[in-house]
């Protein structure tokens, strides 16, 4: 009999594809009474399949629903939707996605840069609005050759690194301790390091450790040229402070692609033109997403037949 699949949001459909034909899946948001379906499937669900995004959260009481849950497998790199001390004292493994989705994220930190940098989606709305016709778009920032600052050099932090060595960039970073063979500057605090950067990118890994992380006077430390970008989670940057940084021109811009209550963005965001707003799609392509589901199902494969999970979290 194939093992018992507890499926808890909706991920890319070949990942979906591939657990039906691996297990027997039952897809909790499709249910229209979810402790009906947790109740009818309890006695016999072995793993969980679900998401980093907050749909896919599973807390204490879901997996206190479960009595035979050995193994939680994540469809991304964050885990921070998941209760992982309830995980824990039930020995439950937990897996991600790490590495397929490093170049993908990392390109679009680089995207994000540029399009702050050199006003891209604000210059496609000047040229869609009719603008040009009466004046040319002002001069923006450029991009090559300015200071980059990364929060978190781990493996998507070392790619963007890698990235922006091709724009002649002068890298550094900002973690608990220096990484080892790493030849990038290491700032121990991060305001210093935001008051050297004139690019701040956020890629560290989301959780409490580092809730806003990223707050007010990191950003002022940045400064009223500085652009910072998100890649990494919404809850690391202070998004209310955010706001009132961004409206006293005390920092110059923004580009995010994760928000602390996603998927709802403040209005205050969406109306400054100096902002550039992407719905959470770090890893979105196909290439991509396919990998991470293949992922997902490649850990539960290998944790039913008795063997170490690929990519454990713990």
């Amino acid at each position: 009999m194939k093992p018992d699949v507890l499926i808890v949001a909706p991920m890319y459909p070949a990942a979906i594809e591939a657990l039906d034909r691996a297990f027997a899946t039952h897809k909790l948001w499709l249910a229209r009474e979810r402790a009906a379906l947790i109740g009818s499937v309890a006695e016999r669900v072995r793993a969980i399949a679900t998401t980093a995004f907050p749909e896919g959260a599973v807390d204490a009481a879901l997996i206190g629903a479960l009595p035979h849950l050995e193994i939680i497998a994540s469809f991304g790199v964050g885990v921070d939707p998941i209760d992982l001390e309830a995980a824990k004292r039930r020995n439950i493994v937990v897996t991600n996605t790490p590495n397929v989705m490093n170049d993908c994220v990392a390109d679009l930190a680089i995207g994000l840069i540029i399009a702050a940098a050199r006003r891209l989606c604000q210059g496609e709305r000047y040229v869609r609005e009719g603008k040009w016709l009466t004046a040319p778009l002002p001069p923006a920032m450029k991009v090559s050759g300015k200071r980059l600052g990364i929060v978190g050099l781990g493996r998507i932090g070392r790619v963007i690194a890698k990235r922006a060595e091709g724009f002649d960039m002068r890298i550094a970073y900002h973690s608990r301790h220096p990484v080892p063979e790493v030849p990038f500057p290491h700032y121990g605090r991060l305001t210093e390091l935001a008051a050297a950067s004139d690019f701040l990118v956020v890629a560290t890994p989301g959780g409490k450790d580092t809730f806003h992380l990223v707050d007010e006077a990191v950003m002022r430390a940045l400064g009223p040229q500085g652009i910072l970008v998100n890649v990494a989670r919404g809850s690391v940057v202070d998004e209310r402070a955010l706001v009132q940084c961004l409206q006293e021109g005390a920092l110059g811009g923004a580009a995010l692609d994760v928000f602390e209550n996603e998927p709802r963005v403040p209005e205050a965001l969406m109306a400054m033109d100096n902002v550039v707003l992407e719905p959470h799609v770090g890893s979105g392509t196909h290439e991509t997403r396919a990998a991470m589901g293949q992922l997902v199902v490649d850990n539960l494969i290998a944790h039913f037949a008795g063997k170490p999970p690929l990519t454990p979290v713990r």
